[in-house]
């Protein structure tokens, strides 16, 4: 029996030296995926349009914007900068035409942007003339 035992151990002996010797030969292998640093385009679609309170080059972009904190904002339809800059609007408010409103009140605006009900009509939940 104690040859058996021993031959196992041997066995397993041989065995770990085969997988260490494979693990020190193999070469790590090459990437094939391209890198997401090498495939960028000419300007990164999520940064910011920087600018340095020259309103001229927010006008550039082919937006009318204007320079809040270095960056080129839109007021007209910004919540953050509604109208003017660092001006946000409340929560239950959008940002239409550079004005905070409540879309499910406001008559000029029943239900989405510049939808205006009829003259003596009424806005409720977004809604015109709401019965």
């Amino acid at each position: 029996m104690k040859s058996i035992n021993n031959s196992q151990g041997d066995h397993d002996q041989l065995a770990f030296k085969h997988i260490e010797s494979t693990l020190h030969e193999a070469k790590p292998m090459a990437s094939t995926r391209a890198s997401r640093f090498l495939a960028q385009q000419e300007k990164n679609p999520r940064a910011a349009d920087h600018c340095n309170k020259d309103n001229e080059i927010c006008g550039m972009e082919g937006k009318n914007a204007s320079c809040c904190n270095n960056k080129c904002m839109e007021l007209a339809y910004d919540k953050d900068n509604c109208g003017a800059c660092k001006r946000k609007c409340v929560y239950t408010e959008v940002c239409c035409r550079g004005e905070c409103v409540n879309l499910s009140y406001d008559k000029r605006h029943c239900g989405s942007c510049n939808n205006k009900c009829m003259p003596g009509g009424y806005c409720i939940y977004g809604m015109c003339d709401y019965a």
